[in-house]
């Protein structure tokens, strides 16, 4: 079918799309009287943040508990929306008080308030337009408020779904994790006519393999080779905006980025109505999660979701929080997976560190030790002294759960065995296995 000039499309999109949100705005102000609680901090608009391609504005919210170097959240609003009503109407505030971080609010700051995922500079690596927009607030505030660069998010409900889709795969390097409430993948909604709208995607009519959508995300940003974000999708099956089919995809498109299979790991049902899978691991920071409502339109998150999100994120403190490399004291190394392998049964060793992916790991709320953003976990393929840890699929064992204990040591949950560098070695490419713990600087480890 033939696609429409920009104006005319995005207007005919609100006109549409107006009766389906109505419940989704609806929920939200269901929440806003818990989201403002009494407090001295207060949204915050920041300008000059940076050279603003997409010409949008920056708000901020810093809480009074926030701590001297502060996680960020991004939230970003639906079409109709704007930068101070999903701040008022939604409950990211209010756990950024409870938990100490900060959330940046973008605002499209234009006619219909919709962000742009649809241009070629938008599904780029800096290629300008709104998504440059964004990752120049998270940089601004990376370095103006000290912020953490290690514990950076992105969420959204609609539009801002599928802006979160499109930061994940165009900043790998500045998000960790995003929550994406009734989005598309990533390229889904490309077009190259200026048009702002794409139906086939949005009636769910564009289907492509795993690999196809993994091609997308990773063409964003040719040649990075670090870590990718971790992926909470959130779906209605009855969607009348974006249809239930785009949450499928999403999940086809965000296992193959993680290198997880599709197949879940962990399958439950939290209320009636409501499926969630996890994808990789069983751990509440599973690196993909996905949540399906039965007979529910586009009317998310509802009131608890966010908090959800937030634990998926670590935010809430259980744990996930902490990602980065992980040195060995007695040779000033870092555990490393040989050759950036991803096949089970690698044995792990050290190495100098260079911050690749292979030497880039994740404390979980599970007590896992994960590699390549979540796809892999650290494993003790036994409980006898001299047994090797080695790369295994994550699958929520106890051989594949450590304790980091206070002396530095990381201990295996199955056998109380700890982190051992073969030798006492201080070579690039010694083994690391387990052993009897003796105090030696060869067991002694830091995360981070």
């Amino acid at each position: 079918m033939s696609r429409k000039p920009r104006k005319r499309s995005v207007r005919d999109f609100l006109v549409a799309l107006l009766m389906a949100i109505s419940p989704l705005i609806a929920a939200f102000g269901l929440t806003g009287a818990s989201a403002t609680t009494a407090s001295a901090a207060s949204l915050t608009e920041v300008t000059n943040f940076g050279s603003n391609p997409g010409n949008l504005r920056m708000y901020v919210y810093k809480p009074d508990s926030a701590p001297a170097r502060p996680a960020v959240l991004v939230a970003v609003h639906y079409c109709t929306g704007t930068g101070p009503t999903f701040y008022s109407n939604t409950e990211f505030a209010r756990l950024a008080d409870q938990y100490g971080f900060v959330v940046v609010y973008p605002d499209a700051n234009v006619s219909g308030q919709c962000f742009d995922v649809s241009s070629p500079q938008a599904l780029k690596h800096d290629g300008g337009s709104d998504p440059t927009s964004i990752a120049q607030m998270v940089r601004y505030t990376l370095q103006n408020m000290n912020a953490d660069a290690n514990r950076v998010y992105v969420t959204g409900a609609s539009s801002g779904a599928m802006t979160t889709n499109v930061l994940l795969g165009d900043y790998p390097d500045l998000f960790k994790a995003g929550a994406a409430f009734m989005g598309v993948p990533f390229g889904c909604f490309a077009t190259s006519d200026g048009s702002g709208w794409n139906t086939d995607c949005a009636t769910g009519k564009i289907t492509k393999t795993p690999q196809e959508w993994g091609d997308l995300v990773r063409g964003a940003y040719p040649g990075y080779t670090g870590p990718r974000p971790r992926m909470q999708l959130w779906h209605g099956t009855e969607d009348e905006a974006l249809y239930y089919a785009n949450f499928g995809e999403e999940i086809k498109q965000w296992t193959n980025v993680l290198g997880v299979s599709q197949t879940p790991v962990f399958t439950d049902s939290p209320q009636s109505g409501w499926t969630r899978t996890r994808y990789g691991s069983a751990g509440t920071q599973a690196p993909v999660e996905a949540n399906s409502f039965q007979g529910v339109g586009h009317s998310l998150p509802a009131s608890g979701m966010a908090a959800r999100a937030i634990a998926f994120f670590g935010l809430d403190g259980s744990g996930g929080t902490t990602t980065g490399p992980i040195r060995a004291a007695g040779s000033g190394k870092c555990l490393d997976v040989p050759g950036s392998s991803q096949t089970n049964g690698t044995q792990t060793q050290i190495w100098d560190c260079n911050s690749g992916a292979n030497q880039t790991w994740t404390r979980t709320s599970a007590k896992q030790l994960t590699v390549y953003g979540g796809a892999k976990c650290l494993d003790a393929a036994g409980t006898a002294a001299g047994a090797k840890v080695v790369l295994w699929d994550c699958n929520g064992g106890t051989n594949q759960q450590w304790n980091l204990n206070s002396n530095g040591t990381i201990t295996g949950v199955q056998s109380g065995l700890c982190l051992d560098v073969t030798g006492a070695s201080t070579a690039s490419g010694a083994t690391v296995g387990l052993w009897d713990c003796n105090g030696g600087s060869n067991q002694q480890w830091g995360l981070g």
